[in-house]
């Protein structure tokens, strides 16, 4: 006799200590690599945002959850090894939801999303999967950029760390109408200028446009009011 599957949701997936425990290991352990912040803020955010853009599209509710539940538990693999985490994190995900009964066509579409966000070897290949990949590469912001980093010498040195510096707001929104994804940013160009974050951010701006074109839209980027994209 099988169990019955369960309706999990994102708020089963914020409580369970499992979890809890391999996000804050992999943002620990990016720490130490110098990397950026893939913690909680991150993980909220993202799911949040994932949720968001298939509400705003239409998408039903169940959908619109699953994209949270993967969006949250996006950066998991972090906690083995930063190169492969998206494909290390299906895995995990997978041993984790699979234990809490989660039903098999939903789990399958949430590890395929995080399996595909790392714009190294993935792609959107589902409506969750391109929420997904909107939602994390468009979550760039002061506040990643690790304490111990926000001083000029090592903002100097690190381009990454200069770039998420420098970008004092950003905001990615959903036109339904117009069928437009714009993610707006707003930059201090006397710590990094605009050229940068093309350097660092080039090919996950194409992993946008790719993912919004997936969900029927045309992907923008503006940067301190001017169009680039």
């Amino acid at each position: 006799m099988t169990n019955k599957p369960k309706a999990i949701t994102i708020e089963d997936i914020k409580k369970n200590k499992e979890i809890l425990t391999y996000i804050a290991k992999g943002n620990s352990l990016l720490g130490a690599m110098g990397f950026t912040e893939h913690g909680f803020a991150h993980a909220a955010k993202v799911s949040k945002k994932a949720g968001e853009i298939l509400t705003v599209l239409a998408y039903d509710a169940r959908t619109a959850e699953l994209a949270a539940i993967a969006g949250y538990m996006h950066d998991i693999g972090n906690c083995i090894n930063r190169h492969h985490h998206a494909e290390i994190g299906a895995i995990i995900t997978f041993r984790i939801l699979d234990k809490m009964q989660l039903d098999a066509e939903e789990l399958a579409d949430i590890i395929g999303a995080i399996g595909n966000h790392d714009e190294s070897t993935g792609m959107a290949i589902s409506p969750i999967s391109a929420a997904l990949i909107l939602a994390d590469k468009s979550d760039v912001r002061r506040s990643r950029v690790r304490y111990k980093n926000r001083n000029e010498e090592q903002l100097s040195c690190d381009i990454h760390d200069r770039v998420n510096y420098a970008v004092r707001k950003s905001n990615l929104t959903i036109d339904s109408e117009k069928k437009i994804a714009l993610l707006k940013l707003d930059i201090d160009t006397e710590i990094s200028a605009v050229m940068e974050y093309f350097q660092i951010f080039l090919v996950r701006m194409n992993m946008c446009r790719n993912a919004a074109e997936y969900l029927g839209l045309k992907f923008e980027l503006s940067m301190n009011n001017i169009r680039l994209l």
